[in-house]
Parts: structure tokens; sequence; C-alpha cells
């Protein structure tokens, strides 16, 4: 699973011909949650609350970043960093 992001513990990756619906995997710790894209909500899993709420605001912001990502993946090609939450 290639890493497109990782910031204050929280490391961020899209699954090569992962299924559908669009999502993103991130884990912080020892936890996983699995989050779709288009609608920036929770398919599984859970992180810490605040660690949440970071994560889900640096994919608000780069919503179309994740989307264009997920393309890749689908084709089983590279996929490109995303900037971290700063």
């Amino acid at each position: 699973m290639p890493t497109i992001c990782m910031f204050r513990g929280i490391k961020i990756f899209i699954n090569w011909r992962e299924h559908r619906p669009p999502h993103f995997h991130a884990t912080y710790g020892g936890d996983e949650v699995i989050i779709l894209i288009n609608e920036l909500e929770v398919l599984e899993g859970a992180i810490p609350s605040k660690q949440l709420k970071m994560l889900l605001g640096w994919a608000a912001f780069h919503q179309e970043e994740l989307k264009e990502n997920w393309e890749l993946a689908e084709k089983n090609q590279e996929l490109f960093s995303i900037e971290p939450l700063k």
C-alpha cells in the first residue's frame, strides 16, 4: 500500500486495485480507519477523536488530490504524495 502522506503520527495510504467505493486508509498508533473520499465519512475502524478531526480536515482540503490518486490506484499506476497538514 503506497503511503501518500504522513503528519503528526498519522500515515495515509491507498491500495492499488482497491475495491469501491473510493476511500483511503489511515493509521495512528495501532489503530486504523477507512475514510470515504467523496463523503469524507468513516467507513470502517477508528482512531482517536483528535486525530480523526485533523485527518478529516486535511482530507477536505485535499479531496480532489485524493480522488486523483484513487483513479491512479484503480489503474495500478504510481500514486503521488500529498502535502501534509502543517
